[in-house]
């Protein structure tokens, strides 16, 4: 299975370690990482997931990123507005697009903990999704 890794840049240092773990889990499960992009926060994956999944050579797309909560609730509006968009991208392509995107409403504490966890279910989901997609349309 060949799959695409698009990465936060924002929060770096939380999402740097998310996609080495992504990489290491994806190893592990003989997978092909054919493209791996970087974008500056979670709200501009997108348009680089909406590209990836039009290639024949992508299977499925990995989204990482860490949403900290801020003085404010823009936090949430990121995190909703794209978790939607990238519902409606997996839907329009038929393929699956996992959310490796840990928040809204996190302290930059809770995401570091959650680096490996989320990153590893983020390669899972799109292994699981893809075979139950398969076993369904026989």
């Amino acid at each position: 299975m060949n799959i695409a890794i698009v990465v936060s840049e924002f929060n770096e240092e939380v999402t740097s370690r998310m996609l080495s773990v992504a990489q290491e889990k994806a190893n592990l499960m003989k997978l092909k990482i054919s493209y791996t992009c970087m974008v500056p926060g979670a709200y501009d994956m997108p348009i680089i997931v909406d590209s990836l999944l039009k290639k024949k050579d992508v299977d499925a797309v990995v989204t990482l990123g860490a949403i900290i909560k801020g003085q404010t609730k823009h936090d949430e509006v990121i995190s909703h507005s794209t978790a939607k968009t990238l519902t409606e991208l997996s839907l329009k392509y038929h393929k699956p697009v996992s959310l490796g995107i840990s928040g809204p409403g996190m302290q930059e504490r809770h995401a570091y903990a959650r680096i490996r966890p989320v990153a590893e279910r983020a390669v899972e989901a799109v292994v699981k999704i893809s075979d139950e997609l398969k076993r369904i349309e026989k």
